[in-house]
Formats: C-alpha cells, structure tokens, sequence
C-alpha cells in the first residue's frame, strides 16, 4: 500500500509535470526548448502555478517546501546539462536519480531556469547548487545567468543578480551543512563531466560583442563578472533600495576579495549590537504580522559574517583600482539621477544603515592603505578621486546610528540562543554576564535552565559564579538565588573532566572554600546533606570502574561548592573507613585541579606552601590517628596519591600530590631528636621518607629533594641516627625515646637514599653546593663516626673516609682514601671492634675490610689472638646491630671461617651425645654454631649480663634466632639424621642462659628444630637407636627443666616427649 509521503510525492511531481507540459502547448508552434525571454509572459504562468502549489502546500512542511525548492531546480537543471552534454539515455536511466523525473518533463531551456529562479525566488537555492561546482564551472554558469539577466533587463533582473550576487558572497555559511540533493546534484556534474567531456566552454553560452569582450581571466573571475554585469544594468536600476544593495555588494566585495586577508573576529557585544540594529529597523518596516524573528536573526547574522571573512572568490581579472573606479562611477551616475538621496534621514532602512558600514569598512581600509603602501602618482590620484566620492556619499548617509538598549539585545541574545543559532556559542558569555542584569531574574534564569548545555564551558561557568555572587550581594530573592546556584552546579557537573579540574583549580585560586565560601549560608542550605549522601554512597559502592566515573563526577560535584570540605571528608574517610584510602586515592587522582597550590616549601620554615590538600592531611594527621592501623591506612594514602598518574586528567608521570609536598608537610616540621617525636611518629616521618625516595623521579635535574633543605635533612637524619647508637641506654627523665632498632634499619636505609640523591646533585654541580657540603661536614664532625661513614655518597672525592686509629693497625688500608681518628673510646686494642663495626656499615665497606685485613695465617699464634679478639668484638657488636647489619656480619665470619681466618675449635660440650661423625663436610656451620654459643656465653656471663634490659635481650634472642634458622636451612640436605641435634642443643642452651629465660624467637626457633627433628626420625627411623634418641631426649628435658617460663617449659617439654614416640 502506497504511504502518505509517497502519494505526495507522485501528487507533486504530476502537479509540475502539468505544468509544463501546459507552457509546452502555449509554446506552439515552437517549444519550451526555444523559448525567447520576451516570450515567457505568455507561457510561463501555468509553471510558476505550479510551482508555487507545490512548495506552498499546507500539508508539507517549511523544510519539505524548501527540499521541493531544491528538487526542481535540481531536476531542471540536471536535464539542461543533460540535454548541453548529449548525454547518453541508456547510462542516464540507471546511473541518473532524476532520470524518471526529468524525463517526465518537455525539453527546457536555460531562459526557463532563470525565469523561474527569478520570479520564485529562488535564488537561495540556485546558488547552493552554483557552489557544489568546482571554481571554472561555477564562473560559466554564473555567466550564463548574467547573459540572461543582462538581455532586456528589468528591474526584476537586476533583483536577481544582486541577490545571486550576495548569497555567492554569503556561501556556506549562509546555509545549512550540506544534504542529500547538494551531494546528488554534484555527483551528477562529476558523471557528465568524466563521460561526456562537459567542460567550462562547453557549458558556457555567454557571447559578448567584439568591442565589449574581455580577457579569459576575467570571464572566469566571478568578482570581475558581476561588475561588468551590474555596469551594464546600472540604468536599469530605478530606485534606491535597488542603487543601496548594489553598492553595498560591490563595497563588501572589494573589501573582503582586496583588502582583508583573514576573517575579522567582532566582539561578542559588537555583533549582538549589529543584529540587535538590524532586527529592529526590520521588524519596523516589515511590520509585526509578516516578522520572523529567527529567520532576521539569522539572515542578519549570515551577512555580518560575510562581510567581515575573506571571500571564497580570489580576484584575477580585476584590480582593487578597478574596482574601485567601477563603484566610484556608479555612485556618480546614481547621484546625478538623484536615486542616493535619503527620503527620510530619521528612519532609515537596513538596506541604508548596511550600506553606511560598508562604506565606513572600505574608507578605513582604503585609509590605512594609502598610508602605508607606496604608490605612483595616477594610482594616488585614482585612490583619492574615489575616497572622495565615497565620503561624500557617507555624509549624504546623515542619519545617526540605530541605539540597541540592553533590553533589546537581551531578548535577542534570548533567540540566538534557544534556537541555537549559527554563531550562538559568541553570546552565551555576554549572556552570563552583562545582560543577566537586563531581563528580570526570572527571564534570565529559566533562559539558563532552558539552555544548560549551551553554557557549558570552564569560563562561562565562572563568569556565572562572578554573576550569582553579584546577585546575592545585592540582596536578590533567596529562591532565585539557590535556583540559580543549583542551575550552575548542574552545568559544572555536565563539563568534561579536564574542564571540570580546570574549573576546579580557578576555584580555589577564589576561595578554598568555593561557593560556600562567597554565597549566604542560605542560598548554600543543604550542602551538608549533600556532602554527606556523596561520600556515603560511594563508600558503599566499591570501585568498579563504572562507579570510579560516577564517584569522580559526584565528588567533583561537591568540590566545586566546598573543596575544602570535600578534601577535608576525603582524608578522614582515607584514615578511618577501612580499604577507603585505595578508592579515594583513585578518585582523587582523576581531578587534579583540587591539587592547589604549586609544590614546594616556604623558605625558613620547611612548611608546605599553598596545598589545600596538604593542609586537610595535617589535619588528619594531628586529629584521627589514634591507632597504628589509622597510622598505616594515611601512610598508603599518601603513598597512593605519590604514585605518578595515568589518567586524563594529569599529565602522564606527574602525581596527584608531588613527593616535595609530603616532605615539607609532614617530615620536615617534626623530624628532629628535640621535636619530642614519639616513636610512633618517628617511624611514620622515616616510612614518608622511604615511600618518597622510592619514587622514579620525573622531573628533571635537579631532584625535587634539593628543594626540601636537604642537607639540613641529611644532618637531622645523622642526628637522629647517632641517638639511635645508644638505643639500649636508659633516657635521661623528660628527654625523647632513643631510636628502636627497627627504626634505625629504616632509618638508615633512607640516609643512604638521600645520600645517593645529594650524591649525585653534588657531583653534577659541585661549585653550586660546595658551601652546603661543608656546612654539612662540619656539623656531623661532633657525631659517631659510624654516622658519618653514611655520608659517604655524599661526600664523594672531597672528604677522606675517616675511621678509628686503632682500625688502621688492623688493615692496610690507602692513605690517599683513609685517615685515623683519635678517639678515646677507641684505644689500643680496640682495632677489630672498629673493623666489626665498618663490616655492619654496607656490603661495600665490608669487601674492603675482608680484602684488607691484615693477618699472617702463617703464624698460628696471630691466628689465635685474633680469633679470640674477634669473638669479644662480635659479643660487643651485636646487640646494637639490625637485621641487616647482622645479616653483613654473618656473612663477614662465614667468609673468615671458608678462609681460615677464624679458628673455632670443636670443643662440643655434648660430644658424649653424638655418635662418631665426619664433621667436614659441615664443618662451617659448625664452627659458626659454635662461635654464636661462645659469644652468647660470653655476653650471659656475669661480666656483660646488665649490659642490656628486657628489651635489648629480646634483641640479641632474635638475632641469635634468625642465624640459627640460617645454619639450619645451610644444614639440610648435609648432616644426618643422627646428628641433627647439634643446634637445638645449642639454641636451647642459650635460651637458658640468657637473662629472664623468656625469649620469644628463640623458643620459636627451639620449636622449629625440635620439630625438624622430628621430621628427620620419622622419615628414617633406623638412623639413630632407641638408646641414643633417649639419651637424646633426656638431654633436652634436663636443658628446658632449667627455663624459668613454664609456658614456654611445658611446651618444649610435649614436645621433646613426641620424639620418643617418633623413634
């Protein structure tokens, strides 16, 4: 069944195919395809009918009546080409869409075309057509027109070309984006050009008299066409609407082909002024029935920009000078016949006040011109009868200008942007700003409702924030004012995320407290709901990627209102909301405009300069963290928020919050042994620093740490370590706790980090930092030499590494790189204590002492005493090592003991227990098993038993117990069942010997043998008899007896008693 749209169609094309087949028969004898211009009085009339019922149905729309426009000037057109190329019918019917249409149709002329776009005017669609050809065939078929229009010319020709004229000049921009008849109609030129070898002479008719015949170059040059053309017609022009737009053109086309080079950008205000003018003068002569007002609006607003952008036609026929002297002619000619004389000065027309710009345009132009190129005398001469002219015909324009009052532009603004005109985006910041004060807050309000997406960009939305708190500070309805806020929040939410954190980041540059912090808490009423729904849900939802946007866009959301508090909401959620820190972390890295101020520390105070989220984490900082688990939740968030970024919103590799800031927040100000840090604290400054430095950098020399104080840094931290020497001493009563072991293995490994860091600035730049090295050198002189041993990175070639005197009579160490130190704790004697000591200190140092030392292992007696004297420097050395340190000495009396440096006899108080065995092949972690019980025997004795307190004995069990699992792990796989009870043997005697009895890691590790041991019976239960496990067993019974816990006693005591029943 045939639809409603399709029956239409059929109707209307029966309709035109009526039409001329009617004017066909007037035509008789003859036909259409011979009719003369003089001839079309009397046959056309039944076309222009039906042509007018066709696109004046009331059924179809005014965008259908405006395609039918297109379609049969299309469809004529077409069959004129068709008919000019000799087209081939049997390619035509399958590649032509309008085969079927046009074929309908009697054979045409090119008079039929021009009388029925001049008499329907259609003259709009007939030059976007003109503009889908390329450039040469566009100049022949305008001069097709023109030869019509130039032939017994009539007011109505002259009408037509001017009009023709202008909406050349208007080109694309005077219309819509390109549609389906445009690509049609140029594909079908494209066809008959390639097949038929269509050319611009080919289709070109236009014949001119020998004596009026121009060059080539100006038959092809539109500008030069359409001045001959109007030269020609100037008698035929008999009123002055007719004498003003022809100027106009000709004005406006010199200017934009001549004498601009680049579009001219008019002021927003400019233009509302310009169409405000032209809309008002219209609507006054139009009169209110026959007004359209978006129509004016955008006529109006095509024809500003025309005359004011390069035109699409470059001039190559025709000079500025002639172009010049044919208006300057043609204004002399019109005056002489009194057609440029104003009836009524004091309501001009807008064909007057157009003519008037132009002419103001072209005199400045033409003024600037003259001064600054050089030009002969007849060109001066000519340039100067013409600006004479062209003044004189200013003055005769004496009227004054059109005032547009804010009202009217206001309401203009209004329609350009509701109907979303071309251009509209110009006037959405004057409408922010200085209008809104030209309507009523109502209008202007729900014109922004209306219109949000419209407005949404960074800088207008500011000016909108500039607006409301304009309007609340002059006591504006409370209502309208909270309506407007909510308006501009939603256009802020709908913004792009880089715009939002540009938005964001200008907002704080206002007020770190944002719109709250500029409106009346009335307007703001409700915020704190609202920050409290955000965060509430988004807590709740997780962090699935879909959630992470919409938790982005919310929170942008109330930032954009109160970015302190929202910062403020963040870290506290971070601290105490547990898993939370990892979501806001990712949340906070996509909007990077809630970063603040630049990173960096305020010269003489170490303090964070201008971070609004610096500020909200010390908060955090000094109020929520009232446990170690709240302590490591806002270490991984500041760590999270270090990480360098991958998102949109940041710069790849840069970071939500610079390490810098950290540094200066929250170390800097309460990282020194007289702050009165806690330990607590302490070790949050040091883990800050550690996550800090482990960062790649991304930014260029130098490091960003050489802008957080860093050798006062580096002093602090030795300061802090040089303390921490004294760990197991008793604090004196007010003074701060000493470093703890754990800290100091940070603490250390953050000192070296740093050192690296400076190391390399230093040596990179040594002129630069040669004062602060020194500075630093001087400082640290009062310190252990230890401390200052860590600074060696930094030194670098400039600083000898300095040791104890008494080192250097033990090694045969280089002068050049070494000197002694008198110290008084360090006398005779004391050499292998110090070189313990610079074994702990780095694996580097700890080669150089094991290559360097000096010992004949040829003279057994040396060998003797220096076993000895190490055995009391490792006693002495290791309760105040850390893991690592101790990790380094191990590794150094395992080296000795390979080399045979180290001489550990076998003298095993519990041989009577072991059957007869092959110790060499485990003869190491014998010795070193051996070694470890003398030292702990050594350090139990009476003599050294008050070294240490509860504390420091805990230490020593726990160090003692990590290199017991290590002879233990070196063991497996090398002793046999029967002789793996050497070392529980050992690790339960020191367990017994060491004050309290209690030590926890060594009852652990007593455990982990015992139940190796276990493990080894059970798995090769004839390896040891049932005699030699119950002497075994009753050994270790008689050792556990002696523990003073009897926790720890009944526990190794179930223990031991399960081997038996493992044999």
């Amino acid at each position: 069944m045939m639809t409603q749209d399709s029956w239409l169609s059929c109707e209307k094309t029966a309709i035109l195919q009526g039409g001329f087949l009617l004017a066909n028969r007037l035509c008789q004898p003859a036909s259409l395809s011979a009719l003369q211009k003089e001839d079309w009085s009397k046959v056309g009339h039944p076309i222009l009918q039906a042509v007018r019922e066709i696109c004046g149905q009331e059924r179809g729309s005014c965008l259908s009546s405006v395609r039918w426009k297109k379609k049969i000037i299309c469809v004529l057109w077409s069959k004129l080409l068709g008919k000019e190329s000799e087209e081939d019918m049997e390619i035509g019917w399958r590649e032509n869409p309008f085969f079927s249409l046009q074929n309908s149709l009697p054979d045409i002329n090119r008079i039929v075309l021009f009388e029925l776009v001049k008499l329907t005017g259609f003259s709009q669609i007939y030059v976007q057509l003109l503009l889908c050809l390329p450039s040469a065939h566009l100049s022949a078929e305008l001069g097709e027109l023109v030869q019509h229009v130039t032939r017994n010319s009539t007011e109505e020709d002259v009408r037509v070309l001017l009009e023709v004229w202008w909406e050349l000049w208007k080109g694309r921009w005077g219309r819509q984006e390109e549609d389906d008849l445009d690509k049609v109609f140029t594909n079908r030129w494209t066809s008959l050009t390639n097949t038929t070898g269509l050319s611009p002479q080919a289709a070109k008719r236009f014949k001119s008299d020998p004596e009026t015949s121009t060059s080539s170059s100006s038959t092809t040059d539109v500008l030069s066409i359409l001045f001959h053309a109007l030269e020609e017609m100037k008698e035929h022009l008999s009123t002055s609407d007719l004498c003003y737009r022809a100027l106009t053109n000709c004005l406006d086309s010199l200017y934009t082909s001549h004498l601009i080079d680049q579009a001219i950008i008019l002021p927003a205000e400019v233009q509302l002024q310009s169409l405000t003018s032209t809309v008002t003068v219209r609507k006054r002569h139009a009169g209110i029935e026959k007004f359209d007002l978006v129509q004016v609006i955008s006529e109006a607003r095509s024809d500003l920009k025309a005359a004011h952008t390069p035109s699409l036609f470059k001039p190559c026929g025709m000079t500025l000078m002639q172009a010049l002297q044919t208006v300057s002619q043609l204004t002399q000619a019109w005056e002489k016949r009194g057609l440029l004389e104003m009836t009524d000065s004091g309501d001009p027309s807008d064909l007057t006040r157009r003519l008037k710009n132009s002419l103001t345009r072209v005199l400045e132009s033409l003024e600037e011109r003259s001064m600054s190129e050089t030009m002969n005398e007849g060109e001066r001469q000519t340039l100067n009868n013409v600006q004479s002219t062209l003044r004189g015909l200013f003055v005769s324009l004496s009227f004054p200008d059109t005032e547009s009052n804010a009202g009217e532009m206001a309401h203009i603004a209004v329609a350009i942007i509701n109907h979303r005109l071309e251009g509209f985006q110009d006037f959405t910041m004057l409408f922010a700003t200085e209008l809104s004060w030209s309507l009523s807050m109502e209008e202007w309000i729900s014109c922004l409702e209306r219109n949000k997406n419209a407005f949404q960009r960074k800088d207008i939305v500011m000016k909108l924030v500039s607006t409301l708190i304009a309007k609340c500070q002059m006591d504006s309805e409370v209502e309208h004012c909270r309506k407007l806020k909510d308006i501009i929040v939603n256009i802020f939410a709908e913004l792009p995320l880089t715009e939002k954190n540009t938005t964001l980041a200008e907002m704080l540059t206002c007020s770190k407290r944002g719109l709250q912090g500029s409106l009346p808490l009335a307007v703001m009423e409700g915020f704190s709901e609202e920050l409290n729904m955000t965060f509430n849900c988004i807590i709740q939802g997780g962090s699935v990627q879909n959630n992470l946007s919409l938790a982005v866009a919310a929170i942008a959301r109330v930032a954009f209102q109160n970015p302190e508090a929202t910062l403020r909401r963040c870290c506290h959620l971070a601290v105490v909301n547990h898993g939370a820190h990892s979501l806001l972390s990712n949340i906070l890295q996509q909007l990077s405009g809630l970063r603040g101020g630049a990173p960096g520390c305020t010269e003489g105070t170490g303090s964070s300069a201008g971070s609004l989220l610096c500020s909200c984490l010390q908060d955090t900082a000094m109020t929520k963290l009232s446990s170690a688990k709240e302590e490591d939740q806002f270490l991984h968030f500041l760590v999270a928020l270090m990480q360098p970024s991958i998102s949109e919103s940041l710069e790849r590799g840069q970071s939500f919050l610079h390490p810098e800031e950290v540094v200066c927040a929250f170390v800097l100000p309460h990282l020194s042994p007289s702050s009165g840090y806690s330990t607590c604290s302490l070790e949050l400054c040091l883990r800050l620093l550690h996550s800090a430095f482990s960062l790649e950098s991304q930014d260029p020399s130098p490091h960003w740490v050489m802008n957080c104080s860093p050798f006062p840094l580096l002093y602090v931290l030795c300061q802090i370590l040089n303390e921490g020497c004294r760990c197991w001493e008793l604090p004196v009563e007010g003074a701060p706790c000493h470093l703890s072991t754990e800290s100091k293995e940070m603490l250390v490994t953050v000192l070296t980090a740093l050192g690296k860091v400076v190391g390399r600035e230093v040596a990179s730049a040594p002129n630069t930092w040669s004062r602060a090295l020194f500075w630093l050198y001087n400082k640290v002189e009062a310190l252990d030499w230890t401390v200052r041993f860590h600074l060696k990175v930094v030194w670098g070639d400039h600083f000898k590494n300095e040791v104890p005197s008494s080192l250097l009579a033990v090694c045969e160490l280089p002068e050049q790189e070494w000197s002694g130190l008198k110290l008084a704790q360090y006398g005779q004697g004391t050499g292998l204590l110090a070189w313990m000591e610079c074994c702990a200190l780095s694996d580097e140092v700890q080669n150089t002492m094991l290559t360097s030392l000096a010992l004949d292992q040829h003279r057994p007696d040396d060998v003797n005493m220096f076993s000895k004297g190490l055995l009391v420097a490792v006693t002495q050395t290791l309760p105040w090592c850390t893991v690592a340190e101790w990790g380094r000495l191990l590794r150094a009396m395992r080296e000795l003991l390979r080399s045979g440096r180290l001489h550990v006899p076998y003298s095993l108080e519990y041989v009577d227990f072991l059957p007869l065995l092959d110790l060499r092949p485990f003869s190491g972690e014998l010795r070193l098993s051996v070694l470890l019980l003398r030292v702990l025997q050594l350090l139990c004795g009476s003599s050294c038993k008050d070294w240490l307190p509860g504390q420091g004995w805990a230490h020593v069990g726990l160090l003692y117990a990590s290199a017991m699992r290590e002879v233990i792990d070196s063991l497996r796989g090398k002793l046999s069942p029967s002789s793996s009870n050497t070392s529980p043997k050992d690790s339960k005697h020191v367990q017994v010997m060491m004050p309290g009895g209690q030590c926890e890691s060594l009852f652990l590790c007593a455990l982990e043998i015992l139940t190796h041991y276990e493990a080894v019976l059970a798995t090769h239960p004839s390896s040891s008899s049932h005699l030699e496990i119950e002497n075994t067993r009753h050994f270790f019974t008689t050792i556990t007896d002696n523990l003073e816990s009897a926790e720890m006693k009944a526990v190794l005591h179930q223990k031991i008693a399960q081997l038996s029943s493992s044999g």
